[in-house]
């Protein structure tokens, strides 16, 4: 009976052991612990308050708050432990100011908004989660969509010119031609019309200098006058008049910050766009291009499929 209770109480002993060594690992791997997380704009909105609450209730390990931006004050007295997630550029570039400070994720941030603030620098406590379709799934897109269209023309400006080397390289890989155009004066189209006639649709680039409220009607009425299509630059100009985009809604940004927050921000990496994505097209406008067009359902699919995975 002695043995029989000394062998119990090692197997006891043993077992708490065991799971103190999983509970010891998992943490060290940065996936279980309680933190507060804190969630910024320079405004509040319904919106905003949705989508707080919908963190907090996929998060009930930790604290989920919000904190207007002109409200945070000196960052650096924030707990360390603590997560700060940012939206927008002005969040961005209030947050540049402070070198010190907690672990920082900023959504809703362009690549050209983010280069136009960072340009060469780039902190290494802050992780920016950009909020413009990848080039790589735009062209992917493209080439679903038009697979006969070999020659995929691109608008850029100075602000933009960093992302052509970037879109080359992603063109090649899938056998696609990048004609670059750089057009400086917006009311003069002649850059425009010798890029549509020299290549078979368009993809563009998120660049408020070349996609605005004043240039896309004549961008689109130029692009159907020689019957190019357009991809992007983001899904708000699908329904403009471009003909589909790739894009990332609320419920594919928690999935993302979720897995980021269930890491230690050691590993969060500087700039990632999310993994979860949709697409959405123009059925209009595909009809009037003589383009069949899959449902986004079946779209998003087809992309999901071909990604790359992490």
């Amino acid at each position: 009976m002695q043995f029989a209770y000394s062998w119990m109480n090692q197997y006891r002993k043993a077992g708490v052991y065991r799971l103190f060594l999983l509970f010891f690992s998992s943490l060290l791997a940065g996936k279980v612990y309680a933190t507060e997380i804190i969630l910024s704009d320079t405004e509040d909105s319904r919106a905003l308050r949705s989508f707080i609450q919908s963190l907090a209730e996929q998060r009930p390990q930790d604290t989920v708050r919000f904190v207007e931006s002109k409200r945070l004050g000196d960052l650096s007295k924030l707990p360390p432990e603590s997560r700060l997630i940012l939206l927008g550029p002005q969040a961005l570039a209030h947050r540049l100011k402070q070198k010190q400070g907690p672990p920082t994720l900023i959504l809703r941030v362009s690549r050209v908004q983010a280069y136009s603030l960072l340009q060469n620098s780039h902190p290494d406590n802050i992780s920016l989660l950009w909020s413009d379709p990848p080039l790589h799934r735009q062209l992917r897109l493209a080439h679903e969509l038009l697979p006969r269209g070999r020659r995929i023309g691109a608008l850029y400006s100075d602000q933009s010119v960093f992302l052509i080397e970037e879109l080359q390289q992603a063109a090649k890989a899938l056998g696609l031609q990048i004609i670059e155009q750089q057009w400086p004066e917006k009311r003069d189209n002649r850059p425009l019309q010798q890029l549509l006639t020299s290549s078979d649709l368009l993809i563009g680039l998120d660049d408020p200098k070349l996609f605005n409220p004043l240039t896309i009607k004549s961008l689109l009425l130029s692009s159907y006058a020689h019957q190019r299509a357009l991809i992007g630059p983001t899904v708000g100009y699908v329904k403009a008049g471009s003909l589909a985009s790739s894009y990332s809604d609320e419920a594919d940004w928690l999935k993302t910050l979720n897995e980021l927050l269930d890491q230690s921000p050691r590993n969060w990496p500087l700039g990632q766009y999310s993994r979860y994505f949709k697409v959405r097209g123009n059925p209009q406008v595909a009809r009037a291009l003589g383009i069949e067009l899959a449902s986004d359902e079946e779209l998003t699919r087809r992309l999901t499929s071909g990604e790359p995975r992490p």
